[in-house]
């Protein structure tokens, strides 16, 4: 992900956003919230053509600030609107495991809604498993309190 493809991430974040399902962000951030809160060796795009525009993109961010946790991060896998369910997330998310890994991490997460049930089905293809459910983890646009189910994806490679 560079710079410049920051326009289409921006827009497939909003979509995710409006659907109410994708997460309990009501905006998508700005460019310097992005860079500054997202590993740069760990956010990519998935482009149809070389040289278009990103269709989806995955980034991570950390899981805490303290050493010990060093080795986790949060995951976060975004698909344009109308690329949904052609393979993009998995493909994202099959590209950002071995990139994770070169980096250091150990275990990746993800909080999913649990009425996302296409981010469940998928990042349970992708190797994460459901390790719990986080109930009213926060309030949603509409004011509804939601509930998130916890995914991991623990690393055969490293911190072992």
């Amino acid at each position: 992900m560079e710079p410049t493809d920051w326009p289409a991430v921006h827009r497939i974040y909003a979509d995710g956003i409006a659907t109410g399902d994708a997460t309990l962000e009501r905006e998508a951030p700005d460019w310097d919230h992005f860079d500054r809160s997202h590993r740069r060796d760990c956010r990519l795009v998935a482009r149809v053509e070389a040289d278009g525009p990103p269709v989806g993109w995955v980034a991570l961010t950390a899981y805490s600030a303290r050493r010990v946790y060093s080795g986790v991060a949060w995951e976060s896998v975004y698909v344009a609107e109308d690329r949904r369910g052609q393979g993009i997330g998995r493909a994202l998310l099959e590209a950002l495991v071995p990139a994770s890994e070169v980096a250091g991490f150990w275990t990746l997460l993800a909080g999913v809604m649990v009425e996302n049930e296409a981010s469940l089905a998928l990042h349970e293809r992708c190797g994460f498993e459901r390790v719990g459910l986080m109930r009213a983890m926060g309030r949603d646009a509409t004011g509804r309190w939601r509930d998130v189910v916890l995914m991991q994806r623990r690393s055969s490679r490293v911190g072992i």
